[in-house]
């Protein structure tokens, strides 16, 4: 099973599911999102809103392919990205932490740890441009695929309750405990081999 997970750009955008694709929940505040439900443009603002964290901050979001099939998503951004934020009960998101806005995993694909693998694959990105953790919102009564992740969710892959909510809990994800052992080693040894790879060798005249 051949599976690789791609930055997220406008170009692979119409990977993402459909209603996730109009799905403006996180990216604008609820009386913007309620206006661009109604106008018919939650689609055209999505794109906006990607092209203009792509712009400013950086990428924002993985694409998982199994065999290149498209079979799902990772979301992410720094809170000031994202307005729908600050209407949760627990908020504020800490400010050395990036948020998980949202990820989904098409039914027949999950169970089979790409989730854990979505997550990791954020965190060393993240790690890479100096941010020290992850937080998310989570749904502690979750019974359907939603815009905000069941709770029990995120704990499974190494979350932890930062502030307690009945309904809503923020979690969070300190980025070193996500990279094992192994992993540490092997970033090493990348990096020892890319160092050596780069001495130009030489060559008799």
């Amino acid at each position: 099973m051949g599976r690789r997970l791609v930055p997220l750009t406008l170009d692979n955008l119409k990977d993402l599911p459909k209603r996730c694709r109009t799905c403006v929940f996180w990216e604008l505040d609820p009386v913007s999102g309620q206006a661009a439900v109604k106008a018919g443009t939650p689609e055209l603002e999505k794109e906006a809103w990607i092209s203009a964290v792509l712009l400013e901050w950086g990428s924002c979001g993985r694409v998982v392919y199994v065999d290149e099939v498209p079979v799902g998503f990772v979301l992410y951004a720094p809170p000031a990205y994202v307005p729908r934020s600050t209407a949760f009960p627990t908020s504020p998101v800490s400010p050395d932490a990036v948020q998980l806005m949202t990820a989904f995993i098409m039914p027949g694909y999950q169970g089979q740890g790409l989730g854990r693998v979505m997550v990791q694959t954020v965190a060393k990105d993240l790690l890479r441009r100096g941010f020290k953790a992850i937080e998310a919102f989570g749904d502690a009564r979750w019974k359907e695929p939603a815009c905000v992740l069941p709770a029990d969710h995120l704990t499974a892959v190494g979350f932890k309750t930062v502030r307690p909510h009945p309904t809503y809990p923020r979690l969070r994800l300190e980025l070193r405990t996500t990279l094992s052992w192994k992993e540490d080693v092997e970033l090493a040894l990348d990096r020892l081999l890319g160092a050596v790879q780069k001495e130009p060798a030489l060559r008799p005249l």
